[in-house]
């Protein structure tokens, strides 16, 4: 474990004050400091007050309730918990603190992040419990310790609250989010294209509008009515695992909704997954070039139905496939690098366009890059990379690409009136910038005449003070002098 963290308390014996919140225990141990001032062995305290936490009942973690957490759910496997820690050995040393590092310790429960006692104790807390725990070494770092600060085969003792805790973010957006009831079996998961065979359970609002086993291929889970964001978590989920997925509308039923279902536009889901059993796809690597090219025909079409169906985050799935399988080709002849190269032009194009309807404009741009370089001339590339740019308010570039489209084709009606859409943006952008100038400059030309007239002012003032001072009679002294 890197670092373990610890809680510094203050007050009377049977009074503690623990990062800003009272606590009163009357009767049991209310702190590390009081397990080691007594003439108890810690681990005879443990064992007459504490509550045996480990799976199989071996007495290899104990934990004692110092203060009682939120009554509510406690972390699940994967969670994101912040914790705040002491650690020391039996002999009552302190071997580390995370208030000495004034900040909490941050860990993934149930990974394998820190050692056995902590993944099992922090999943039997409540946010704000606080606990003392006891560990056992083969619970802690066994034979080996943890040099110079914990030596060989050593029961250690912690003080433990639990701050916060939160689902694992299974995309960089924090679309969906994942809480592992029960944790699946192998190291083995479903890829894309993988059919497998689920227990469902969806809930909006509380109120639970599907439950079902159903059977869908990863990538195609719109066929079934299954959502977005299931699909894309079932790469994460290994067999028999029970996880909960916290969905935001994008990876729900999005603005659309399911009428089906009674659920209304951009509503939040939650759903229960278990997953029964899968078989995989073939991997790009298993497959000869035939069957690659044969299987990207058949992806394109089902790419197709999604995209004339409005599923574009679907159709994106489908596409990219394509990609995935044939960057990398060159062939063994000039038909086969023909076959390769209109297909990735085909995916790369339609991707540009999947992605300049889901306002993915960068994506958009970087896939239209992409077919230019197979194809310098391609009017539909240069066209659609114009449209992107124009939408990210990047004028003179969006100008330059409908510009090369006419050069292509100058019949192109749709390229003439974007380039009047960028000129005319153009000029009201300059005239937004001359006005904002133009305000600044005469701000600044105030400030500057208020600086000057205030510094005449104090010019005059001063020379007024010393004519004054000039006028006046000088002070004669007693003796007349």
């Amino acid at each position: 474990m890197d670092g373990f963290m610890v809680k510094h308390t203050r007050g009377t014996s049977n009074k503690r004050e623990i990062l800003g919140t009272r606590v009163c225990m009357s009767g049991k141990m209310s702190a590390l400091e009081d397990i080691f001032s007594t003439n108890q062995c810690p681990t005879a305290v443990f064992t007459s007050q504490g509550t045996d936490v480990t799976p199989n009942g071996d007495c290899g973690v104990c934990k004692i309730v110092k203060q009682h957490g939120v009554e509510g759910e406690k972390p699940m496997i994967g969670d994101r918990v912040h914790v705040h820690y002491t650690g020391r050995l039996l002999n009552g040393k302190k071997f580390d603190s995370s208030l000495d590092r004034k900040e909490p310790f941050v860990f993934n429960v149930g990974k394998g992040q820190v050692i056995k006692a902590w993944d099992i104790v922090v999943c039997s807390m409540q946010k704000g419990e606080v606990c003392l725990m006891l560990c056992k070494p083969e619970y802690a770092y066994g034979s080996a310790g943890s040099p110079p600060k914990v030596p060989s085969n050593a029961t250690l003792v912690f003080e433990i609250e639990l701050l916060s805790f939160r689902g694992e973010e299974l995309l960089e957006d924090g679309g969906i989010l994942r809480r592992i009831k029960v944790k699946g079996e192998g190291y083995n998961n479903p890829n894309e294209g993988a059919t497998v065979h689920v227990h469902l359970k969806g809930w909006c609002g509380g109120r639970l509008f599907d439950s079902r086993d159903v059977t869908f291929v990863v990538g195609e889970s719109e066929d079934v009515g299954v959502p977005l964001g299931v699909d894309r978590a079932m790469e994460k989920i290994q067999k028999g695992e029970c996880c909960l997925l916290y969905l935001k509308p994008k990876y729900g039923f999005a603005k659309e909704g399911k009428k089906e279902y009674d659920i209304g536009s951009n509503a939040e889901l939650l759903y229960e997954v278990t997953l029964k059993n899968f078989e995989k796809a073939k991997e790009f690597w298993e497959m000869d070039l035939k069957e690659k090219l044969e299987r990207a025909d058949l992806v394109k079409q089902k790419g197709t139905q999604y995209f004339k169906a409005g599923r574009y985050s679907y159709a994106v799935i489908q596409y990219q496939q394509i990609v995935n399988w044939l960057e990398m080709e060159c062939g063994t002849g000039k038909e086969q690098l023909q076959a390769i190269q209109a297909l990735l032009l085909v995916a790369h194009l339609n991707l540009a366009l999947c992605f300049l309807r889901l306002r993915e404009y960068s994506q958009t741009v970087e896939n239209c890059n992409k077919v230019i370089e197979l194809d310098p001339e391609n009017e539909k590339a240069l066209y659609r990379r114009g449209e992107a740019r124009l939408l990210r308010n990047e004028f003179s570039m969006a100008m330059v690409d409908f510009k090369q489209v006419l050069q292509v084709n100058s019949f192109n009606r749709a390229a003439r009136s974007q380039i009047a859409i960028c000129r005319r943006k153009i000029r009201e952008h300059d005239e937004r910038d001359k006005k904002i100038y133009a305000n600044m400059f005469q701000r600044f030309a105030e400030h500057d005449a208020k600086v000057g007239r205030l510094k005449r002012k104090k010019e005059d003032s001063g020379i007024s003070n010393q004519n004054k001072q000039g006028l006046k009679r000088p002070r004669l002294s007693q003796d007349g002098s």
